[in-house]
């Protein structure tokens, strides 16, 4: 829970937010850095939305395929595997450039989310599927970003024929529920193991 799913308007996450800064300072390093979204873009009272703004306030310096790393995108897939795939090609570089780690593993959470916009069909667009050159794609995103478009599709680039959406804004999700919960396992080398965390019941 974040302070995000403790509140349900923009009026009371304001008067809230005051107050935790003042006597909480960990909550900044929770929610990130608020300037990089307007709380009128944050959808209060869905089902997630700690999970559909953090892409929008904790920015990665590095960007992404759509992002040079001056705004967040939320990158969305079709299914579990097209999501998978994805994150797991980005976990393995960012990990193979840790040096001297020999094992290490993260945690990834499946959502199921639900979103409403209207999306810039590129899947026809040449160019913006390149495995590693990222620079047409990101002058692409900044233009779309610019000229006040909600989101995007394309075809994923590490699962073959799957579909991938990006949105610029939480705002456009109703729902984002946890699914399943899967551990990327590194080995020193690469990511070379993915299991699925299986919670059990507690026995009374």
């Amino acid at each position: 829970m974040t302070l995000f799913d403790d509140v349900v308007s923009q009026e009371d996450f304001a008067t809230v937010y005051a107050i935790q800064a003042l006597t909480n300072p960990r909550i900044l390093n929770e929610l990130g850095d608020l300037s990089l979204l307007s709380s009128n873009e944050i959808p209060f009272g869905i089902d997630g939305v700690n999970y559909v703004t953090a892409p929008f306030t904790h920015i990665n310096p590095e960007g992404s395929r759509f992002s040079k790393g001056d705004f967040g995108v939320l990158y969305l897939a079709d299914t579990i595997d097209t999501a998978i795939k994805e994150t797991l090609y980005h976990q393995d570089k960012y990990f193979q450039n840790l040096q001297g780690l020999h094992y290490d593993t993260v945690d990834m959470r499946c959502l199921k989310v639900t979103f409403s916009a209207s999306v810039v069909d590129l899947f026809q667009v040449k160019g913006i599927y390149e495995p590693e050159d990222y620079s047409l794609p990101r002058r692409l995103g900044a233009e779309l970003k610019k000229n006040a478009q909600q989101g995007f599709q394309y075809y994923s680039v590490r699962n073959q024929g799957a579909t991938c959406w990006g949105l610029f804004s939480p705002i456009h999700v109703t729902s984002a529920i946890q699914t399943k919960h899967f551990e990327f396992i590194f080995d020193g080398k690469s990511m070379s193991k993915v299991r699925e965390l299986v919670h059990q019941p507690l026995l009374s």
